[in-house]
Protein backbone atom coordinates (compact mmCIF):
# COMPACT_ATOMS: atom_id res chain seq x y z
CA UNK A 1 0.00 0.00 0.00
CA UNK A 2 1.53 3.62 -0.69
CA UNK A 3 2.78 5.54 1.87
CA UNK A 4 0.55 8.55 1.45
CA UNK A 5 -2.90 6.28 2.48
CA UNK A 6 -2.37 3.87 5.63
CA UNK A 7 1.22 1.81 7.10
CA UNK A 8 0.53 -1.46 8.48
CA UNK A 9 -1.05 -0.48 11.93
CA UNK A 10 -2.22 2.75 10.88
CA UNK A 11 -5.23 4.23 11.53
CA UNK A 12 -8.48 4.92 9.15
CA UNK A 13 -9.10 8.71 8.76
CA UNK A 14 -11.65 10.06 7.01
CA UNK A 15 -11.85 13.88 7.26
CA UNK A 16 -15.17 14.19 6.72
CA UNK A 17 -16.37 11.97 9.41
CA UNK A 18 -13.39 11.48 11.86
CA UNK A 19 -12.98 15.64 12.32
CA UNK A 20 -14.69 16.37 15.44
CA UNK A 21 -16.65 19.76 15.61
CA UNK A 22 -14.09 22.44 16.14
CA UNK A 23 -17.27 24.60 17.80
CA UNK A 24 -15.22 27.85 20.01
CA UNK A 25 -11.41 26.79 18.53
CA UNK A 26 -9.32 29.29 16.41
CA UNK A 27 -7.06 27.62 14.30
CA UNK A 28 -3.99 28.95 11.99
CA UNK A 29 -2.32 27.70 9.00
CA UNK A 30 0.39 28.59 7.30
CA UNK A 31 1.03 28.26 3.55
CA UNK A 32 -2.81 27.95 2.70
CA UNK A 33 -2.13 29.21 -1.17
CA UNK A 34 -2.13 25.67 -2.47
CA UNK A 35 -1.94 21.94 -2.01
CA UNK A 36 -1.96 20.40 2.18
CA UNK A 37 -2.15 23.69 3.78
CA UNK A 38 -4.88 24.75 1.47
CA UNK A 39 -6.82 21.37 1.67
CA UNK A 40 -6.32 21.36 5.56
CA UNK A 41 -7.96 24.78 5.96
CA UNK A 42 -10.78 23.58 3.60
CA UNK A 43 -11.22 20.42 5.46
CA UNK A 44 -11.00 22.09 9.29
CA UNK A 45 -13.28 24.63 7.95
CA UNK A 46 -16.27 22.07 7.65
CA UNK A 47 -16.13 21.36 11.13
CA UNK A 48 -17.34 24.98 12.62
CA UNK A 49 -14.51 26.47 14.23
CA UNK A 50 -14.20 30.06 15.67
CA UNK A 51 -12.12 31.54 13.79
CA UNK A 52 -9.74 29.73 10.98
CA UNK A 53 -6.34 31.76 10.13
CA UNK A 54 -5.55 31.19 6.42
CA UNK A 55 -1.64 32.67 5.11
CA UNK A 56 0.39 32.57 2.39
CA UNK A 57 3.19 34.55 1.33
CA UNK A 58 1.44 35.69 -1.76
CA UNK A 59 -1.79 37.50 -1.44
CA UNK A 60 -3.19 37.17 -4.58
CA UNK A 61 -3.02 33.12 -4.54
CA UNK A 62 -4.07 33.18 -0.42
CA UNK A 63 -7.02 35.58 -0.91
CA UNK A 64 -8.56 33.22 -3.89
CA UNK A 65 -7.80 30.62 -1.33
CA UNK A 66 -9.92 32.15 1.20
CA UNK A 67 -12.70 32.62 -1.03
CA UNK A 68 -13.03 28.85 -1.53
CA UNK A 69 -12.81 27.94 1.57
CA UNK A 70 -16.03 30.60 2.62
CA UNK A 71 -17.69 29.20 -0.24
CA UNK A 72 -17.25 25.92 0.99
CA UNK A 73 -17.91 26.42 4.63
CA UNK A 74 -19.82 29.57 4.29
CA UNK A 75 -20.38 29.46 8.43
CA UNK A 76 -16.97 30.00 9.39
CA UNK A 77 -15.00 33.31 10.30
CA UNK A 78 -12.26 32.95 7.25
CA UNK A 79 -9.24 35.62 8.22
CA UNK A 80 -6.25 36.10 5.61
CA UNK A 81 -2.97 36.68 6.98
CA UNK A 82 0.11 37.88 4.37
CA UNK A 83 3.18 35.55 6.09
CA UNK A 84 6.35 35.78 4.25
CA UNK A 85 8.21 32.61 6.78
CA UNK A 86 11.65 33.57 4.85
CA UNK A 87 11.43 37.13 6.50
CA UNK A 88 12.35 37.41 10.27
CA UNK A 89 10.46 40.84 9.58
CA UNK A 90 7.12 39.60 7.86
CA UNK A 91 6.68 37.20 10.18
CA UNK A 92 6.58 39.17 12.81
CA UNK A 93 4.37 41.70 10.89
CA UNK A 94 1.55 38.58 10.74
CA UNK A 95 2.20 37.58 14.25
CA UNK A 96 1.03 41.37 15.48
CA UNK A 97 -1.92 40.87 13.36
CA UNK A 98 -3.29 37.89 14.49
CA UNK A 99 -2.19 38.82 18.67
CA UNK A 100 -4.27 42.01 17.72
CA UNK A 101 -7.47 40.20 17.36
CA UNK A 102 -7.26 36.87 18.63
CA UNK A 103 -7.08 35.92 22.27
CA UNK A 104 -6.79 31.92 22.00
CA UNK A 105 -5.29 30.04 19.47
CA UNK A 106 -6.46 26.59 19.80
CA UNK A 107 -4.30 24.38 16.71
CA UNK A 108 -1.20 25.92 14.81
CA UNK A 109 -0.47 24.27 11.67
CA UNK A 110 3.02 24.52 11.07
CA UNK A 111 2.62 23.52 7.01
CA UNK A 112 4.75 26.02 4.39
CA UNK A 113 7.55 25.26 2.89
CA UNK A 114 10.37 25.28 0.37
CA UNK A 115 11.58 22.39 -1.29
CA UNK A 116 15.18 21.94 -3.58
CA UNK A 117 14.61 25.64 -4.82
CA UNK A 118 17.68 27.62 -6.90
CA UNK A 119 20.20 28.77 -3.94
CA UNK A 120 19.96 31.88 -1.99
CA UNK A 121 19.99 33.97 0.68
CA UNK A 122 17.27 35.61 2.42
CA UNK A 123 17.24 39.13 3.46
CA UNK A 124 18.24 38.24 7.17
CA UNK A 125 21.07 36.49 5.72
CA UNK A 126 20.41 32.62 5.71
CA UNK A 127 20.04 29.66 3.56
CA UNK A 128 16.36 30.05 2.37
CA UNK A 129 14.94 26.57 2.76
CA UNK A 130 15.95 25.71 6.59
CA UNK A 131 15.30 29.56 6.75
CA UNK A 132 11.98 28.89 5.34
CA UNK A 133 10.69 25.54 6.54
CA UNK A 134 12.40 25.81 10.02
CA UNK A 135 13.43 29.30 11.44
CA UNK A 136 10.49 31.14 10.62
CA UNK A 137 8.01 28.38 11.97
CA UNK A 138 10.23 28.78 15.08
CA UNK A 139 10.10 32.43 15.18
CA UNK A 140 6.37 32.37 14.40
CA UNK A 141 6.08 29.95 17.42
CA UNK A 142 7.88 31.52 20.07
CA UNK A 143 5.65 34.94 18.88
CA UNK A 144 2.10 33.02 19.12
CA UNK A 145 3.01 31.15 22.36
CA UNK A 146 1.00 33.56 24.86
CA UNK A 147 -2.16 33.06 23.07
CA UNK A 148 -1.49 29.41 23.22
CA UNK A 149 -4.86 27.68 24.44
CA UNK A 150 -3.90 25.41 27.57
CA UNK A 151 -4.31 22.22 25.90
CA UNK A 152 -3.42 23.93 21.89
CA UNK A 153 -2.33 21.52 19.73
CA UNK A 154 0.98 22.18 17.24
CA UNK A 155 1.53 20.07 14.46
CA UNK A 156 4.47 20.38 12.44
CA UNK A 157 4.95 19.08 8.84
CA UNK A 158 8.34 17.33 8.69
CA UNK A 159 8.52 14.51 4.99
CA UNK A 160 9.98 11.32 4.76
CA UNK A 161 12.42 13.55 3.24
CA UNK A 162 14.43 12.67 6.94
CA UNK A 163 15.00 9.75 6.26
CA UNK A 164 17.19 10.26 3.41
CA UNK A 165 20.04 11.65 5.78
CA UNK A 166 23.07 9.28 5.41
CA UNK A 167 23.91 7.01 8.44
CA UNK A 168 25.55 9.28 10.34
CA UNK A 169 25.31 12.65 8.65
CA UNK A 170 24.34 15.56 10.81
CA UNK A 171 23.17 19.27 9.57
CA UNK A 172 26.22 21.13 9.52
CA UNK A 173 25.61 23.87 10.67
CA UNK A 174 28.26 26.37 9.53
CA UNK A 175 26.20 26.05 6.13
CA UNK A 176 23.85 28.11 6.86
CA UNK A 177 24.81 31.49 6.31
CA UNK A 178 25.94 30.27 2.34
CA UNK A 179 23.83 29.67 -1.17
CA UNK A 180 26.18 27.58 -3.02
CA UNK A 181 25.38 24.08 -4.52
CA UNK A 182 28.96 23.00 -4.41
CA UNK A 183 28.62 23.25 -0.85
CA UNK A 184 25.38 21.52 0.01
CA UNK A 185 22.88 20.46 -3.23
CA UNK A 186 19.80 21.77 -3.15
CA UNK A 187 17.61 18.51 -2.28
CA UNK A 188 19.68 17.67 0.56
CA UNK A 189 18.78 21.37 2.06
CA UNK A 190 15.48 20.53 1.82
CA UNK A 191 16.24 17.06 3.76
CA UNK A 192 18.21 19.45 6.30
CA UNK A 193 15.02 21.23 7.10
CA UNK A 194 13.07 18.46 7.42
CA UNK A 195 15.21 17.18 10.11
CA UNK A 196 14.89 20.34 11.68
CA UNK A 197 10.99 20.46 11.89
CA UNK A 198 11.13 16.77 13.57
CA UNK A 199 14.17 17.29 16.25
CA UNK A 200 12.42 20.78 17.02
CA UNK A 201 9.23 19.46 17.93
CA UNK A 202 10.78 16.96 20.03
CA UNK A 203 13.05 19.46 21.95
CA UNK A 204 9.69 22.35 22.19
CA UNK A 205 8.36 19.80 23.87
CA UNK A 206 10.58 19.12 25.91
CA UNK A 207 11.35 22.86 27.02
CA UNK A 208 7.65 23.22 27.19
CA UNK A 209 6.08 20.33 29.22
CA UNK A 210 6.67 22.37 32.48
CA UNK A 211 5.30 25.17 32.10
CA UNK A 212 2.18 24.10 29.64
CA UNK A 213 1.63 20.39 30.54
CA UNK A 214 -1.42 19.71 28.34
CA UNK A 215 -0.34 21.41 25.19
CA UNK A 216 0.57 18.56 22.39
CA UNK A 217 3.47 19.41 19.64
CA UNK A 218 4.16 16.73 17.03
CA UNK A 219 5.61 16.41 13.69
CA UNK A 220 4.34 14.51 10.95
CA UNK A 221 5.17 13.34 7.24
CA UNK A 222 2.11 13.53 4.84
CA UNK A 223 3.53 10.93 2.99
CA UNK A 224 4.44 11.28 -0.82
CA UNK A 225 2.06 13.80 -1.45
CA UNK A 226 1.92 15.47 -5.26
CA UNK A 227 1.97 19.03 -4.38
CA UNK A 228 2.99 22.57 -5.86
CA UNK A 229 6.75 21.77 -4.40
CA UNK A 230 7.35 19.67 -7.43
CA UNK A 231 6.58 22.25 -9.89
CA UNK A 232 8.67 24.86 -8.56
CA UNK A 233 11.84 25.74 -10.39
CA UNK A 234 14.19 23.44 -10.00
CA UNK A 235 17.72 23.94 -7.79
CA UNK A 236 19.62 21.40 -9.78
CA UNK A 237 19.35 18.35 -11.82
CA UNK A 238 18.69 16.28 -8.87
CA UNK A 239 15.58 18.38 -8.07
CA UNK A 240 14.70 18.15 -12.20
CA UNK A 241 15.19 14.61 -12.08
CA UNK A 242 12.70 14.04 -9.36
CA UNK A 243 10.06 16.32 -10.35
CA UNK A 244 10.40 14.80 -14.06
CA UNK A 245 10.74 11.48 -13.12
CA UNK A 246 10.41 10.19 -9.44
CA UNK A 247 7.18 12.48 -8.41
CA UNK A 248 4.66 11.04 -11.51
CA UNK A 249 5.06 7.78 -10.20
CA UNK A 250 5.21 7.39 -6.55
CA UNK A 251 3.00 10.82 -5.36
CA UNK A 252 -0.48 10.36 -4.54
CA UNK A 253 -3.15 13.17 -4.57
CA UNK A 254 -3.39 15.68 -1.96
CA UNK A 255 -6.84 14.59 -0.76
CA UNK A 256 -4.86 11.74 1.29
CA UNK A 257 -2.00 13.23 1.91
CA UNK A 258 -3.59 15.82 3.73
CA UNK A 259 -4.97 12.93 6.31
CA UNK A 260 -1.72 12.67 8.48
CA UNK A 261 -1.62 16.55 9.63
CA UNK A 262 -5.41 16.59 9.71
CA UNK A 263 -5.44 13.28 11.94
CA UNK A 264 -2.42 14.83 14.43
CA UNK A 265 -4.39 18.38 14.61
CA UNK A 266 -7.96 16.99 15.76
CA UNK A 267 -7.57 13.52 17.73
CA UNK A 268 -7.50 12.57 21.03
CA UNK A 269 -5.02 14.06 22.75
CA UNK A 270 -4.47 10.25 24.33
CA UNK A 271 -3.72 8.94 21.22
CA UNK A 272 -0.50 11.61 21.05
CA UNK A 273 2.95 11.50 22.17
CA UNK A 274 4.28 15.46 22.77
CA UNK A 275 7.17 15.78 20.53
CA UNK A 276 6.78 12.61 18.87
CA UNK A 277 6.69 11.58 14.69
CA UNK A 278 3.50 10.49 13.01
CA UNK A 279 3.53 9.04 9.54
CA UNK A 280 0.24 8.34 7.98
CA UNK A 281 -1.75 7.96 9.39
CA UNK A 282 -0.78 8.09 13.33
CA UNK A 283 1.98 5.32 12.86
CA UNK A 284 4.94 6.99 15.36
CA UNK A 285 8.63 6.71 13.74
CA UNK A 286 11.49 7.00 15.84
CA UNK A 287 14.91 5.16 14.47
CA UNK A 288 18.07 6.96 12.97
CA UNK A 289 18.68 10.36 12.96
CA UNK A 290 14.92 10.60 14.91
CA UNK A 291 16.97 9.25 17.87
CA UNK A 292 19.96 11.72 17.95
CA UNK A 293 19.34 13.41 21.18
CA UNK A 294 22.83 15.21 20.23
CA UNK A 295 21.43 16.41 17.20
CA UNK A 296 18.47 17.83 18.46
CA UNK A 297 20.38 19.67 21.24
CA UNK A 298 22.15 21.17 19.15
CA UNK A 299 19.64 22.50 16.69
CA UNK A 300 17.80 23.88 19.72
CA UNK A 301 20.59 25.75 20.34
CA UNK A 302 21.36 27.36 16.97
CA UNK A 303 18.10 28.30 16.51
CA UNK A 304 17.86 29.97 19.59
CA UNK A 305 21.05 31.85 19.21
CA UNK A 306 19.62 32.18 15.49
CA UNK A 307 16.59 33.91 16.51
CA UNK A 308 17.95 35.98 19.83
CA UNK A 309 16.38 39.31 19.74
CA UNK A 310 13.81 38.47 17.27
CA UNK A 311 11.22 37.45 20.08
Amino acid sequence: MSEYLTKEGGVSFNPAKDIPSLAGKTILITGTNSGLGRRSALELAKHNPAQLWMTARDPVKGKEAVDEVKQAAPGTDVVFAELDLSSFAKVKEAAATVLKSTKKLDILMLNAGLMGCAPRLTEDGWEVQMATNHLGHALLLKLLQPILAPDARIVSLSSSAWKHLPVGAKIDFSTMRTADNAVVPPVFRYVHSKVANLLYAQQFAKHNAAAHPKQIIVSINPGEVNTNLFTREPGDEHMKKLQTEVVPKVAGPVENGVKNQLWAATTDAANLVSGAHYAPVGVEEKWGVAEDEELAVELWNWTEEALAGQA
